[in-house]
């Protein structure tokens, strides 16, 4: 690890306002340099494509010590975790979409219809373009090049925009990016509001955002004036149900992982719990002796180098206010505290007792603070849960197969996990996203791939009838229509 990327323990200081916007007139330049290659590349072969993702995938190893400085230096992120979480992803998505490539690219005929006997007709993946994508700051290694992945194998051009949150992470993607690929392909501009204004108010083919809902709301919008098709992955409260039926340790051992890995800066992580009310304390009791074995004792896990930080200032202090929020309106801390205003570090903290007035409870945490809630009834959890918007994602631990169903057809979520947390992100086969106010469209594998390409519909004539739904229509023509009707009917 780079000694440059570290000052101590934790993460280097806070800089956000360390990157530059880039100027508008140089994202334009950018743009417009990227339009006959967008063309060109819709003529681009599978090797060629495939080719693009292998030097991708071994520069992603060759830089492996630099993204995990850079990780730590932006906030502390562990190196184990950087492998798990940033470069295994980007790697595995790589080499799912090589192997399939070839596959995904084929026409897929389709049988004629009764009234489409006579012709022959297939669907064409096509690139959609120029595109445009906008990655966040929890994982912006992993959010940046694991849709760059479905871009190129789709064939197309991308404007990548990193977080300036995490500002060694985006500088170092800029380099990568800049040592395989001319400008004209892929390039990297970096900034915060004022850059995203500028890429926002051009006409891109396909725009694909990670983010907020509320930023999402404000991407969605900007591509409304161009027509642009989006992909939006959202967040959300992302809630969890754990039944009596559960296993408990497995359930405390793994929501605790899915919850306080990153410092619970995770799109998907589990935003709240329901417990039943039987198994309370049992499952508070299993969650802090997870906590020990995954972080080690509350006296310990300061300097615990398995642990991360937040990533600014500004959001730590926002999860300081929404426990001391908490605390004021009745919570109680099972463990963890309200931090003190020192170097990022917000414990691990489980919270008990918390009202629906709390505005932990209203907004999504993104931090390390999980409330844990009761319930008596299957039936007013699933009512407190479908109260909320769609979530991103949804947990259910139990060992009733009458439980795990219920819930799963009465409500909806971007995606669902039965007795684990956040493993179908890795899930290559299954796409990922959310519904209406967490996310438009799917990401990961096929379903990437497809996001980044328009399906195009060819159809030939050879020795239909069409003719006869033409004008002029004499007797035997109107007959003949009649009897199409009739005969569908």
């Amino acid at each position: 690890m780079s000694a440059t990327a570290m000052t101590d323990r934790g993460p280097a200081a806070d800089s956000t306002s360390t990157i530059a916007d880039t100027d508008r007139h140089e994202i334009e330049r950018l743009f417009a340099a990227q339009k006959d290659t967008a063309l060109a590349l819709r003529q681009s072969t599978a090797g060629e494509r495939i080719d693009k993702l292998k030097r991708l995938r071994a520069l992603m190893f060759a830089r492996r010590e630099d993204i995990m400085a850079a990780c730590h230096a932006d906030f502390a992120k562990p190196s184990a975790e950087v492998e798990v979480t940033e470069i295994l992803p980007v790697v595995e998505e790589a080499h799912h979409a090589m192997r399939k490539l070839k596959s995904w690219m084929k026409a897929e005929r389709k049988r004629p219809t009764l009234l489409m006997l006579g012709t022959s007709a297939k669907v064409i993946q096509e690139p959609r373009g120029r595109c445009l994508i906008i990655s966040p700051w929890n994982y912006p290694i992993n959010l940046s090049f694991g849709p760059l992945v479905s871009a190129i194998a789709a064939g197309n051009t991308v404007i990548l925009k990193p977080s300036e949150m995490t500002p060694h992470c985006a500088r170092l993607m800029s380099e990568m990016v800049a040592e395989l690929f001319d400008e004209t392909e892929v390039a990297v501009v970096q900034g915060a509001v004022e850059t995203s204004q500028s890429l926002l108010a051009l006409p891109f083919d396909h725009m694909f955002f990670t983010g907020s809902p509320a930023v999402g709301k404000i991407v969605m919008a900007a591509a409304a004036k161009h027509l642009s098709s989006v992909t939006l992955e959202l967040g959300g409260k992302s809630p969890v149900i754990v039944d009596a039926s559960a296993d408990l340790k497995n359930a405390a051992r793994t929501l605790v992982w899915g919850k306080f890995a990153n410092n619970g800066q995770t799109c998907i992580a589990p935003d709240y719990v329901y417990v039943h009310k039987d198994i309370r304390q049992a499952f508070i009791d299993e969650a802090l002796k997870a906590l020990d074995h995954l972080y080690g004792t509350a006296d310990t896990r300061r300097d615990n180098d398995d642990y991360c930080r937040i990533v600014n200032q500004r959001h730590y202090e926002r999860i300081r206010g929404l426990l001391e929020d908490a605390r004021e309106r009745g919570a109680r801390l099972a463990t963890g505290d309200v931090p003190a205003n020192d170097d990022r570090y917000v414990p691990p903290t489980l919270l008990t007792d918390v009202g629906d007035d709390a505005r932990v409870m209203e907004e999504e945490i993104f931090g390390p603070v999980l409330p844990i809630l009761t319930y008596d009834d299957l039936d007013s959890a699933i009512a407190r849960i479908n109260a909320r918007p769609k979530p991103l994602a949804l947990y259910i631990y139990a060992k009733d197969k009458q439980v795990i169903d219920t819930v799963v057809t009465r409500t909806s979520a971007g995606g669902t996990c039965i007795n684990t947390a956040m493993l179908h992100f890795l899930h290559g086969q299954l796409p990922f996203g959310g519904v209406n106010n967490s996310g438009i469209g799917n990401s990961h594998g096929h379903a990437g791939f497809k996001a980044f390409s328009h399906e195009r519909s060819v159809l030939q004539d050879r020795f239909s009838l069409a003719f006869l739904f033409r004008p002029p229509y004499n007797a035997f023509t109107r007959w003949f229509i009649r009897f199409s009707v009739r005969w569908l009917s």
